[in-house]
């Protein structure tokens, strides 16, 4: 399930479950000209890295293959967080994750209901009439 799992990681960098989250400035720095102050709360956002293309040429585009071999640099896909503070059900997650694109895939097919519907962002990427599938079940077959 190897090719399912960089697919997952694509969808993950595209649209993360998360934010970003808060840091305490523990020393005054500059950056882009501005100067944060010591004890100052920062944010940082997924978005900001996941979709920067230094890391990730072609940002908005589907590409699983970013994946491959070794996949990006360290802490530039941090869905799950990174370093010590790195998510613990991270392995739970991803078993969680593939489990239900493999019984997603193989019990049913999905089809868009608007197949060219318009997608807006504000700040999420989200289908302009929601989003509308017509599933159907696939036919059992018995295997012996």
């Amino acid at each position: 399930m190897r090719y399912s799992w960089m697919v997952a990681c694509e969808v993950m960098r595209l649209c993360p479950a998360g934010p970003g989250s808060y840091r305490d400035a523990i020393k005054d720095f500059t950056y882009s000209g501005f100067t944060i102050p010591k004890g100052w709360k920062t944010h940082w956002t997924m978005y900001s890295t996941h979709k920067d293309p230094r890391y990730f040429p072609d940002p908005d585009k589907l590409d699983p293959s970013r994946f491959e071999g070794s996949g990006p640099a360290p802490f530039t896909f941090v869905p799950f967080g990174g370093g010590p503070r790195i998510c613990p059900g991270k392995e739970y997650a991803r078993v969680l994750i593939l489990v239900s694109m493999h019984n997603l895939v193989t019990k049913f097919r999905l089809k868009k209901a608007i197949p060219d519907e318009k997608i807006s962002y504000g700040p999420f990427p989200i289908p302009a009439n929601g989003f509308h599938i017509c599933i159907e079940p696939r036919s059992l077959q018995v295997m012996y």
